[in-house]
């Protein structure tokens, strides 16, 4: 099988079920219209982002081709006169805001073609159809034994994946689907393994899962063939429609009311759930991750679940569900992501739409307890976060635990040890990424929260209330420490030695004698008393009454003497 430039080696595989958020960040207006600025990202990684400008008449042929949708998407309206005056420019781009936010958060639509070629173009220019039909064509020529009746357009969401209906020229009569498939980032596979493991996957004979007739490899894509069935999916069978019908116009409808769509009787929930559980079990004992399970890929054909697509785990495919189960770190291996795909399942069949939102808390009524039971233990919050319960214990489940089916104990189907410890090293290299895609999300959710709690009103006035009386201890600490300093000048002149000049002095016992100086005022009420002598309170109360009863009349005259003077002056 030919194939197309195989991707350098090491480089990662592009992820089609990453989310994208879009978000518009400026318009400009040029001579004759407007564009928009818009800032696209892949998944929470701020540096996988890039920008894209789009006209007001790109949105529109956007809207035309997701028109078979049937969904309700807020484009606004047309305006032909006055339509770039600035204040009518922003009420679109809010408008336009709005319609992007909408598709964006749809399953579906968000992973569909034209909404990744409008804002992902440098990665969704090609035209896969052509690009599959060159394949497949090449590949005839090598093998005339099948020929192409026609290709099934748009039947799959998947953007890489496209199916044609072809024949067996030695079995006209019969017809079967070619599917051809781009190789995922979640291949680890080595090439001479994946060749091997896909050839072994034609010999699977199991009565739950559908048989895969043929298969061929290359260097980055894989064409297999299995048989066509007109009844179509269990998905089909749930929402009454047909198989060949384009997938947006099949899936994207809002729920229409009863009898069109609606759940299965608890009968059908039981017998097609066991049928399923015994085939994810046979997988799990062969070590063989699936990680592929909704409705879409269980053909239903005389009240018997089949499972399809059992190659796309090995071809490294992401899930549909993937989006989903990487927000919760508990659910981290091939095991419990199948049941967390088998939650939705269920919850599909009993109530003939998928959840809007996973965790789900809250069911609508059921006539069975058993089957909210069920669920509960997969899709609530408690179970997301604790961990997903084995498909050995769905088992024993009241719901399932008394269903009678007819399969035989000895199936075989035999992986020789080498391909066995190469699938065991690419389901652990699986779930590594997916273990560090989850811790990656943790950490930006946290950060999130971090930044919108320290945005929000109420932590800004918290933060004001703090400055303020940050602000007033500050205040009045430095007012104490002035008050200190001050006291400590004023303590310091009170406590100084007596020879001080505000300090007494006692009189010399010879010689004239002066007044001594009107004692100091007393100190202020702030200040402390001065410290008392050494001598005692007795000795500074005899010196003031001594100097207050002093008289000059007591003094006598001296007499002048006269001395020779000094040779040295």
């Amino acid at each position: 099988m030919a194939s197309v430039e195989k991707p350098p080696p090491g480089s990662m595989l592009l992820d089609d079920t990453a989310p994208l958020s879009a978000v518009i960040q400026a318009s400009q207006n040029l001579q004759s219209h407007t564009e928009y600025i818009i800032r696209v990202q892949r998944g929470v990684s701020s540096d996988n982002s890039w920008q894209v400008i789009r006209r007001y008449s790109d949105f529109d042929v956007l809207n035309i081709s997701l028109l078979a949708s049937g969904a309700c998407l807020p484009l606004p309206p047309k305006k032909l006169i006055r339509n770039m005056d600035r204040d009518f420019v922003a009420e679109r781009q809010r408008g336009l805001q709005l319609y992007l936010d909408t598709i964006t958060h749809n399953p579906l639509l968000s992973c569909s073609e034209p909404v990744r070629r409008f804002l992902d173009p440098s990665n969704y220019s090609c035209n896969y159809n052509e690009i599959a039909l060159q394949q497949v064509s090449m590949f005839f020529r090598s093998d005339p034994r099948w020929e192409v009746l026609e290709p099934l357009r748009d039947i799959g969401w998947r953007i890489r994946k496209k199916y044609f209906l072809i024949r067996d020229r030695e079995t006209p009569k019969d017809r079967q689907l070619l599917s051809w498939v781009d190789l995922g980032p979640d291949r680890f596979l080595s090439d001479r393994d994946l060749q091997a493991v896909m050839k072994l996957l034609t010999t699977v004979s199991h009565p739950f899962i559908s048989p895969l007739l043929f298969s061929s490899v290359s260097e980055s894509s894989a064409l297999m063939i299995r048989a066509f069935s007109e009844t179509g999916s269990l998905r089909d069978h749930i929402y009454k429609v047909k198989v060949r019908d384009y997938f947006l116009n099949k899936y994207s409808h809002p729920p229409p009311p009863p009898p069109r769509r609606q759940g299965l009787q608890l009968q059908k929930i039981r017998l097609y759930g066991r049928q399923v559980l015994e085939a994810l079990s046979f997988l799990h004992a062969r070590g063989l991750p699936f990680t592929h399970l909704h409705t879409s890929n269980i053909l239903l054909q005389q009240e018997v679940c089949s499972l399809l697509e059992l190659e796309n785990g090995i071809l490294g495919v992401p899930s549909f569900y993937r989006q989903y189960y990487s927000q919760h770190r508990k659910i981290n291996t091939t095991e419990s992501i199948d049941v967390y795909c088998f939650g939705h399942v269920l919850y599909e069949m009993t109530y003939g739409s998928p959840p809007d939102a996973v965790p789900v808390d809250h069911y609508p009524p059921t006539p069975c307890t058993a089957v909210v039971s069920v669920l509960q233990s997969i899709l609530s919050t408690e179970s997301c976060k604790s961990g997903m319960p084995t498909v050995a214990q769905l088992l024993q489940t009241p719901l399932f635990i008394d269903v009678q089916l007819n399969v035989s104990d000895k199936l075989q189907f035999k992986i020789p040890s080498r391909l066995k410890e190469a699938l065991k090293v690419a389901k652990e290299q699986l779930e590594s990424r997916l273990q560090e895609e989850q811790r990656l999300i943790q950490q930006h959710r946290r950060l999130t929260r971090a930044q919108s709690h320290h945005g929000s009103e109420e932590e800004r006035k918290r933060r004001k209330i703090l400055a303020r009386k940050k602000s007033r201890q500050s205040a009045y600490e430095n007012e104490e420490e002035n008050c200190v300093k001050y006291n400590n000048n004023s303590g310091s002149g009170a406590s100084s030695p007596l020879t001080s000049p505000s300090s007494p002095t006692p009189p010399p016992n010879t010689g004239l004698q002066t007044p001594p100086p009107p004692p100091p005022p007393p100190p202020p009420p702030s200040e402390q008393p001065p410290p008392p002598l050494g001598d005692g309170g007795g000795g500074r109360s005899a010196l003031l009454s001594s100097i207050q009863s002093f008289s000059k009349i007591s003094l006598k005259k001296t007499q002048s003497v006269d001395r020779p003077l000094d040779p040295a002056l």
